[in-house]
Order: structure tokens, then C-alpha cells, then sequence
């Protein structure tokens, strides 16, 4: 299953989406901050590319939103078939 179609990454997007309008932004005025044309922001919106981590901290830094607690709802939610969580010391 491609990663832009599990509920992991519907959460992400949810986030940053939710986040985008809390701040009264367009699509175009977020890319505009980014310095990317308004297709790079609708999508990844409607799932048409997937982030990679580094344009994701770049999109959280742009609408001022914590990556880490996206990141974080993510790593909560039980995964399939996974075993224990590892603890990263």
C-alpha cells in the first residue's frame, strides 16, 4: 500500500490542511511563502504527490504548527502487525 493512502498519513494531511485554513491562507498564498507554485500545496493536498519529511518541517515552520506533535499523533496510533514501540534513550 502506497504511504499516501494509509490513515497515518491522512492525519498529516487533516493536520496541515486544518492548519492552512486556522491561518486564513490559500493554497497560493502557502505556496507563495514557500516559494512553490500553488499546484506543489494542492497536491499534496489531494494526494496527487506525497511530502517528503524535509518540504513536511518546511509547510509545519510556514503555518507556525509543531511538527513534532503530528509526528507524535502518528507514532500514537497502533500500527498493524507491529510489535512493541522501540524507545529511542
Amino acid at each position: 500500500m502506497k504511504s499516501i493512502f494509509t490513515n497515518e498519513y491522512e492525519i498529516l494531511l487533516r493536520r496541515l490542511i486544518a492548519a492552512r485554513k486556522a491561518a486564513g491562507m490559500t493554497q497560493q498564498e502557502l505556496a507563495g511563502r514557500l516559494g512553490k507554485p500553488q499546484s506543489f500545496v494542492s497536491k499534496y493536498e489531494r494526494r496527487e504527490r506525497r511530502l517528503d519529511v524535509v518540504e513536511f518541517v518546511m509547510v509545519c515552520r510556514t503555518l507556525d504548527v509543531d511538527a513534532c506533535s503530528i509526528v507524535q499523533e502518528i507514532e500514537d496510533r497502533p500500527f498493524p502487525g507491529a510489535g512493541s514501540k522501540a524507545k529511542v534513550v
